[in-house]
């Protein structure tokens, strides 16, 4: 790792095609300068990304990147991980393929607790697909498809994390520059899962969840009475459906990340040759 680090050396030469005003612009400016404040860099980062909008994000950041198959993201950061504990793993979605075809993953990640940081760019919508409801709209968000709206309502993401012993969860705004890139940094220097949900609104297709909406509903967790230590507060944040958080909900200062627990330690990435040893006595005693 270097101190001499910027986050412009995270930065690819290729130019995002987001829509002009999205807030995954944020999300990724913010993700690149807390890599750089916790003193990481290029050589030593992976970024996973799934499908959808937020998926493009490894092609616009200067890492190691790999941009997966829907709803898979999380389960190939496991895999990078266990090979190669040393190095900074990253992985970005979208509420879409976070929280819909990637919920099964999203729980057994959480549970394992593996030192990596996930980062779900929450817009509300399908965006990429051109304006479906997502897994988190709200019940009565018309769109195209759902023109009375879902009539379902929304996963909380925030309840499913601590209800499946997540360590750390978190919520940000791409907008808000700061605290996003402070919250982030937060996550990648937790011993385990650091699960951040961002706000990061879709100007394109959603006209509800706006930045204005945001900015007039957040209640930074910072400013209020809010132990994030405590599985109480947390809890009553994540059930209270009045208002909109900003802020680190939980933390257990207590974790032990996945890797220490089994004690997997050491590069797994470079496979010897030839087969381990006792494994040809292994197969022909079940074929």
């Amino acid at each position: 790792m270097s101190s001499d680090i910027r986050f412009t050396d995270f930065k690819s030469d290729k130019q995002p095609t987001w829509c002009p005003g999205c807030g995954d612009f944020g999300t990724m400016n913010g993700m690149m300068k807390a890599l750089a404040e916790t003193g990481n860099d290029p050589d030593n980062t992976f970024v996973v990304a799934g499908i959808g909008c937020s998926g493009k994000i490894g092609t616009y950041m200067h890492s190691y990147a790999l941009h997966g198959v829907h709803g898979r993201a999380l389960p190939v950061g496991t895999g990078v991980k266990m090979a190669r504990p040393d190095i900074e793993v990253m992985v970005a979605g979208g509420d879409g393929d976070g929280y819909s075809i990637g919920a099964g993953h999203f729980v057994h990640a959480v549970r394992r607790n593996v030192d990596m940081t996930y980062v779900v760019m929450d817009n509300r919508i399908y965006g990429l697909t051109k304006g479906q409801a997502s897994p988190t709209s709200r019940e009565d968000f018309e769109t195209s498809t759902s023109p009375e709206g879902p009539k379902q309502p929304p996963v909380n993401p925030h309840a499913l994390a601590l209800a499946s012993g997540a360590t750390f969860i978190a919520q940000s705004f791409s907008s808000d520059a700061l605290r996003h890139q402070e919250i982030i940094q937060e996550a990648i220097e937790h011993d385990g899962f650091g699960f951040v949900n961002v706000y990061s609104p879709c100007v394109t297709f959603n006209d509800v969840d706006t930045y204005d909406y945001f900015r007039d509903s957040l209640v930074d967790l910072k400013e209020a009475d809010h132990d994030p230590t405590s599985r109480e507060d947390a809890k009553d944040v994540i059930l209270d459906n009045e208002k909109e958080h900003q802020g680190v909900i939980y933390k257990d200062e207590s974790s032990v990340p996945y890797h220490e627990q089994h004690g997997v330690d050491e590069d797994m990435s470079v496979i010897p040759d030839g087969a381990p040893e006792g494994a040809t006595d292994l197969v022909r005693e079940f074929y």
